[in-house]
């Protein structure tokens, strides 16, 4: 699970270098805070369930569930924060950030360690 956060991070990095050409600092700035919309929340759930998978007794069904639900509704939350709190916003920039962050765990499965 680490593997797709780290994956995440990277494919952060790049959209911002990618939208650093195209739209300067606004653009970087604005890639980074959508790609870390995605990557903080993912690691935050990452951490929770390596927590919880340790302790006996804990039903991993029920946190698995829970923490996606936290997990998405911080999501969510950290966007609706970046759009009303920045106001020098580039938007493309922050959904590419954003969805290639998203799409970058899916990268974690194509090669067994």
């Amino acid at each position: 699970m680490f593997r797709a956060i780290f994956l995440q991070a990277g494919a952060t990095v790049i959209a911002a270098l990618a939208a650093g050409l195209f739209a300067g600092t606004r653009g970087v700035v604005s890639a980074v805070l959508g790609g870390l919309a995605c990557v903080l929340p993912n690691l935050l759930f990452a951490l929770r369930l390596k927590i919880v998978a340790n302790r006996p007794g804990a039903s991993y069904p029920a946190n698995f569930f829970l923490g996606e639900f936290v997990k998405i509704a911080a999501t969510t939350g950290l966007l609706v924060l970046i759009v009303s709190e920045y106001a020098d916003l580039h938007g493309p920039a922050m959904l590419i950030g954003l969805v290639l962050a998203l799409q970058a765990g899916f990268l974690a499965f194509w090669k067994k360690s």
